[in-house]
């Protein structure tokens, strides 16, 4: 199958850049940066502050590079210039403060000395942050795209392994609830497999915080073959996964030492599946509400006495 193009997730000109998405751009940028270029980045998130007050050579040196380098690295972020990274800088950072306080700094990680209540502070805050840059960058037009298709999908396929396959797992019930027929697969011989009896009219989902999961990426791309929808839901909008699909649904979460937790990239994950379920629900409002209060009445005799006042919603 031939390569296709990057999906519709470039960066928006620095004058259209949120504060909040500064940050989270960078962030999203770092696995596609070249080790030069990955330095700069490191000292921008480390102190994004201090980092808007050095002069381009200056920045250059403290990453042990070059001023063309830099140069590189602001257009791989999306902005043209160093002096509208500076300005870009000096704005996220006044962000991070204002909503920050006396929180801790973002990214800071847990550290061996942390006390509990430090620990619950920078999980909160880390989180927020994440569900905040997540918002912000998100491109309303491709998830609306996603809802059309999954809510017009004769079946949808569900791929994801690790931590992302519980994710997927979480929408698998929702639309399932629902009435649409959905499937998850967290094998890879087993996505496979589904993928045979797809065609047009099918969606595949697939969903992978680094796009380079190989047992993510093969099985969607072997659904685009059949001909079926595909969507990508990932942390970098250039990643292998995110170039084949044709819808990206991409988060923003912060990356920390503890990333192998999948901890800030759950949460994520799970918020832009909130959004495509509700979506894809609102669609067939009346009908969404009679089968879930159907689904929850299945199950609701299953309850103890006192738990039986609770609402459909409560799952």
């Amino acid at each position: 199958m031939a390569r296709r193009e990057p999906p519709r997730t470039a960066a928006r000109p620095a004058e259209e850049t949120s504060p909040a998405e500064t940050l989270a751009r960078i962030r999203a940028a770092l696995p596609s940066l070249a080790p030069a270029e990955r330095r700069v980045a490191d000292i921008a998130l480390a102190d994004p502050a201090q980092a808007s007050e050095l002069s381009i050579s200056a920045l250059g040196k403290r990453a042990d590079t070059s001023v063309a380098t830099v140069t590189r690295f602001c257009r791989a972020v999306g902005i043209p210039n160093y002096p509208q990274l500076r300005l870009a800088l000096a704005a996220a950072a006044a962000r991070e403060h204002a909503l920050g306080g006396e929180r801790p700094v973002p990214g800071t990680d847990i550290s061996a000395t942390d006390t509990l209540g430090d620990i619950v502070g920078k999980i909160i805050y880390n989180e927020v942050r994440t569900l905040e840059d997540t918002g912000a960058g998100l491109d309303v037009e491709a998830l609306g795209r996603a809802v059309t298709a999954v809510a017009q999908a004769r079946r949808i396929d569900i791929f994801g392994v690790g931590a992302s396959a519980f994710v997927g797992q979480d929408l698998h019930q929702k639309l399932h609830r629902i009435g649409h027929m959905a499937f998850v697969w967290t094998d890879r011989h087993a996505a496979l497999t589904a993928t045979a009896l797809l065609g047009p009219g099918d969606v595949a989902l697939a969903i992978s915080h680094s796009g380079e999961t190989e047992d993510t990426v093969e099985p969607l791309r072997a659904a685009a073959e059949r001909g079926a929808t595909t969507i990508a839901l990932t942390n970098v909008p250039r990643s292998t996964l995110a170039q084949s699909a044709e819808v990206v649904l991409t988060t923003r979460a912060r990356e920390t030492p503890f990333r192998s937790g999948a901890t800030v990239s759950r949460i994520a994950q799970l918020a832009l599946i909130d959004c495509l379920f509700v979506g894809v629900a609102q669609r067939s409002f009346d009908a969404t509400t009679t089968a879930l209060e159907e689904t929850y009445g299945a199950v609701q005799r299953r309850r103890r006495p006192q738990a039986q006042r609770r609402t459909p919603a409560d799952g």
